[in-house]
């Protein structure tokens, strides 16, 4: 592993913790390499990073709101499975594979759509991402 890819990492989990957020994508922060960081414990102490991410594995389904910092002050229900498996590097090089759940299993998903160039609204109906753009231009247009 890199000095860069550590500080990334180092940059990365700060500005998650900050917004506060349970994951963060490379992409979000205009970074493009895939890394993801997350960290779904209430104590805020259990950081797990995945470099070059894969899903080999989905099962289940499962409905949960969720919300995005690059989307800020939306939240919607989204439609995901609750269980995969996933195969990525952690932060020292080593490949590892986990099966996750719940929220945890969300939270990937969720984060491995950044890194595709998608944004969880992007799984609503056209009705509800047409709602939500409307919303951000007028959020947009206040603050201006």
């Amino acid at each position: 592993m890199t000095p860069a890819t550590r500080k990334l990492i180092q940059d990365m989990s700060e500005t998650m913790y900050a917004a506060p957020g349970i994951g963060l994508a490379a992409t979000q922060v205009d970074v493009h390499e895939q890394i993801i960081v997350i960290d779904v414990s209430e104590t805020h102490d259990d950081l797990k990073v995945f470099i070059n991410p894969v899903l080999l594995q989905k099962a289940g389904e499962e409905e949960n709101e969720e919300g995005c910092l690059s989307v800020p002050g939306i939240y919607e229900t989204v439609r995901r499975a609750d269980r995969v498996t996933v195969q990525a590097q952690n932060e020292n090089g080593e490949t590892f594979q986990i099966e996750a759940e719940g929220l945890l299993a969300v939270c990937i998903q969720h984060e491995i759509d950044h890194l595709h160039g998608k944004v969880f609204v992007e799984h609503l109906s056209h009705l509800k991402q047409t709602r939500i753009r409307a919303k951000l231009k007028k959020q947009r247009r206040e603050t201006l």
